[in-house]
C-alpha cells in the first residue's frame, strides 16, 4: 500500500485553513496534520473546538503547539525594551505573532518528516511572506501549499465546498474580521476600507465599562514588567493580561494604523491594545528618568529598525540578535514604578518612583538652583558652546537671518 504524503497545515480554525485541511485530505489524498500554533490569542474553548473541527475535516492528527512563552521571551520583551510602535502608532500586535507561529509550524514539520506545509494566506497581505520566508529558511526542501492564494479562492467558494462535503460552520461574511492576540487585537473590514471613515464603537470587541479615573502603577526591573499596582508577578505574561484587564475597561489603546505593507501597497488596520500601549507608555516614561540622553537617542534608532525588520518578516536576519543584545543591555538601570492616570479612551503619565532616578541629583534642580557649577562656569560653558556659530557668522556677515 502506497504511503500517503504528510502535510502540516498551519490551522487556525478559520475558513481558509478549514478548507485547506478538508481539500488536501479529501481531494489530494494527503495525510493531514493540523497544527495550531498558539501565541496567546486562543482561549481553551477555542482550542478544544479547533481540535474537534480538525478531525471532522479529515485531519489524521491535531496538535496545539503553545509558543506563548517563546513569543514573550524572544519578541515581546524586546519590543517593550525598545518601546516599539510602528510609525509611532501600532504596537505590531498580531503581525509579530505570525513569525513565532511559523517557527513552531516549521519545527513540527521537520519533526514528523512532512513532505509539505500548507497555510491559508491570500496573495494580498503580509502573512504569506512571514510564513513562506520562515518555511523556506527553516524547512528547506519541504513543499509550501497555499490553496487560497494559488487558486484565488473566494470565501463563498470555500464555504460552499465545506457545506457540500458535510461540514457546517458559521463562516458567513461578517462586516469586520478580527485577529485577537496577546499583544492586541487587529480589526479589518467595514469602515477601514474607506479612508475617510473611522470605526464606530460597535466595531471594538471590548467596550468601555468604566467612568471617572484611577491610578495605575507599573513596576519594572531591568526594563521588564514585574508588578501591577503592587501585585507582583513571576510570570510577565500574567502581568500583561492584568494590565489588559484594567486598561480595556476604559477603552484605552484604540487607534488606526496606516502603513506600508511588505509587498508595497498601503495598508490600514484598526486595533485595540490596552496592555501594549500602557506598558510601553509607562516604560518609555520611566526611561526618561533613568537613561542618559544618548542611551535614549541610540536606543530609539535601533528600536525603530527592530520594529521595521520584525514587521517586514526579517526576524531571522542575524542583526536582530545584535539589536536585542543592545536593547537588553540598555535596561540595566530601568528600575522603578511608573504612575499613570487612566480615564475613558486615554491615559496620562503622572510620575515615577525609582532608585535610579537621574532627576534626583546633588548637582542642581532644573530651573531652580545650580549646585555643581558657579555662575562663571555657566557663562564660560555658554561662550565655548557658541564658538562654532560665532566663527561662522563672523566669516559670513552678509547672511541675513
Amino acid at each position: 500500500m502506497e504511503n500517503k504524503k504528510k502535510v502540516v497545515v498551519a490551522y487556525s480554525g478559520g475558513l481558509d485553513t478549514s478548507y485547506t485541511v478538508m481539500y488536501l485530505s479529501k481531494e489530494k489524498g494527503y495525510e493531514v496534520y493540523a497544527a495550531c500554533a498558539n501565541t496567546g490569542g486562543f482561549s481553551a474553548e477555542q482550542l478544544k473546538k479547533n481540535e474537534e473541527n480538525a478531525y471532522k475535516l479529515g485531519a489524521k492528527k491535531y496538535v496545539t503547539i503553545d509558543v506563548t512563552q517563546e513569543y514573550y521571551d524572544k519578541s515581546l520583551r524586546y519590543m517593550v525594551y525598545g518601546n516599539v510602535l510602528r510609525n509611532g502608532t501600532y504596537p505590531i500586535s498580531v503581525s509579530s505573532e505570525r513569525i513565532f507561529q511559523a517557527l513552531a509550524i516549521a519545527r513540527y514539520a521537520n519533526e514528523i518528516g512532512a513532505d509539505a506545509i500548507a497555510h491559508g494566506s491570500t496573495g494580498a497581505g503580509n502573512d504569506q511572506i512571514r510564513f513562506d520566508m520562515t518555511f523556506l529558511v527553516l524547512a528547506p526542501g519541504i513543499e509550501i501549499i497555499t490553496l487560497t492564494r494559488d487558486n484565488a479562492l473566494s470565501r463563498n467558494e470555500e464555504i460552499e465546498y465545506l457545506k457540500n462535503n458535510g461540514f457546517e460552520a458559521d463562516f458567513t461574511k461578517l462586516k469586520y474580521s478580527y485577529n485577537v492576540g496577546l499583544w492586541g487585537t487587529s480589526i479589518c473590514g467595514g469602515e477601514i476600507l474607506d479612508s475617510k471613515q473611522g470605526l464606530p464603537e460597535s466595531a471594538y470587541l471590548k467596550q468601555v465599562t468604566k467612568t471617572g479615573s484611577e491610578e495605575l502603577k507599573l513596576t519594572f526591573e531591568n526594563g521588564e514588567l514585574k508588578a501591577v499596582n503592587g501585585e507582583e508577578f513571576d510570570d510577565p505574561i500574567k502581568a500583561i493580561l492584568k494590565v489588559e484587564e484594567i486598561g480595556a475597561a476604559y477603552g484605552i489603546g484604540r487607534d488606526m494604523h496606516v502603513g506600508d505593507t511588505i509587498i508595497g501597497i498601503k495598508g490600514r488596520v484598526g486595533f485595540e491594545a490596552a496592555a501594549p500601549m500602557l506598558i510601553i507608555g509607562a516604560h518609555r516614561f520611566l526611561e526618561k528618568y533613568t537613561l542618559s540622553k544618548w542611551q535614549q537617542y541610540w536606543k530609539d534608532q535601533v528600536s525603530n529598525w527592530y520594529g521595521m525588520f520584525l514587521h517586514e518578516s526579517q526576524y531571522l536576519e542575524p542583526v536582530m540578535r545584535d539589536i536585542e543584545a543592545m536593547l537588553e543591555e540598555s535596561q540595566r538601570n530601568v528600575n522603578g514604578t511608573a504612575i499613570l492616570e487612566l480615564r475613558p479612551l486615554s491615559f496620562s503619565t503622572v510620575g515615577v518612583d525609582s532608585k535610579d532616578d537621574l532627576v534626583k541629583t546633588k548637582f542642581g534642580e532644573y530651573g531652580e538652583m545650580q549646585k555643581g557649577w558657579t555662575a562663571e562656569d555657566a557663562k564660560g560653558f555658554i561662550k565655548v558652546t557658541s564658538t562654532p556659530l560665532r566663527v561662522y557668522y563672523n566669516n559670513h556677515k552678509d547672511e541675513n537671518i
